[in-house]
Parts: structure tokens; sequence; C-alpha cells
């Protein structure tokens, strides 16, 4: 299984460097030299993509990936999902601290065991991390924090939710 551990803003300088927005935990190690990522495009295609240099600059990841020889090649990049086995994703060593793809696709229920949906994606905004929840269809956005979700139960397959009134109602 595949997750998402970053996305090609763009190209950055001649030389094929590309900007890379990091939607992982773990950059130094995602982004080391020699490492294979999988990056897929918007059309579903793909292609891979091997790590040669990665460097920070002005708060941004810069990146340079050995089958990327120029900035024409590196702007045919742009929007590109950088993909990471999961498999290769060590422990996280915390029983708090939780993978996206390992949220993705848990029942959510509230504190009484009634089952209100399912956990779609993560959301990183800034300041916070939102669950994603398929609710009848219908999108409801969480803030994942403990005070509403109390119970993250990845071998059980759920996530517990005891949300202020009002978070989950229909909108007007």
């Amino acid at each position: 299984m595949d997750v998402v551990v970053g996305r090609v803003a763009k190209a950055h300088g001649i030389r094929g460097e590309l900007a890379v927005d990091v939607r992982t935990d773990s950059p130094e190690l995602r982004f080391a030299e020699g490492t294979v990522l999988t990056g897929r495009r918007r059309d579903g295609d793909t292609c891979e993509l091997t790590v040669a240099t990665a460097r920070w600059h002005s708060g941004r990841l810069l990146v340079t990936f050995a089958q990327v020889p120029s900035r024409d090649v590196a702007e045919e990049l742009r929007g590109v999902l950088l993909l990471a086995d999961t498999s290769d994703l060590p422990p996280t060593g915390d029983p708090d601290e939780f993978y996206d793809h390992e949220l993705e696709g848990l029942r959510a229920e509230l504190t009484d065991g009634s089952v209100i949906g399912t956990v779609q994606e993560i959301v990183h905004a800034p300041g916070s991390e939102l669950l994603s929840l398929d609710k009848d269809g219908r999108t409801v956005l969480v803030p994942f924090v403990r005070q509403i979700v109390p119970v993250v139960d990845v071998a059980g397959g759920r996530v517990v939710l005891d949300p202020p009134e009002g978070l989950l109602d229909e909108a007007e």
C-alpha cells in the first residue's frame, strides 16, 4: 500500500531541483539520498523517482531526483504526488501517533457505540488536523483532538467521538 509523503509544488532553479510540499512527519527518512519514491500524476500515470539530494530552503524542501536532469523535465512534474510504500514506514513508537493511512477507512462511532460514518482522510490544516468523515454521503470535518476523539482503536477498526453539541448536525 502506498502513502503520500509529498507533492511537487514547482521547479526551482535551472538544474531540475523541485520544491516539494512535505506530507510526512519524517522528511529526513522519506527523502533521504537513494530513497525510491513513486510519482503519480493527476491522470494516474506513475513513474519511479530516486532521491539524489534534498535540502531545506526558506521553509520548503528542495529535492533533486536522479531522473530529472533539467528544469524542463522538472516543470513536467508540477503537481505530482510522491508516494512511499507503507511497509517501509518505521513504527511511530508513540501510542498516540498514527499514520494517516492507518486511520482512513476506520468506523467512526459515538461513545454510546452508534455508528456515524467512516474516516475518509486526515486533513492537515494550518494549526490543526481534522478527521474527514463520510456521514451518510456527506463530508463532515471533526477536529482531531483528544477531547473530541478520545479513542483511536486501529486494531479494532474504529475511532470513538465525543463531539460537542451541534458539531455533527446538518448545515442549514
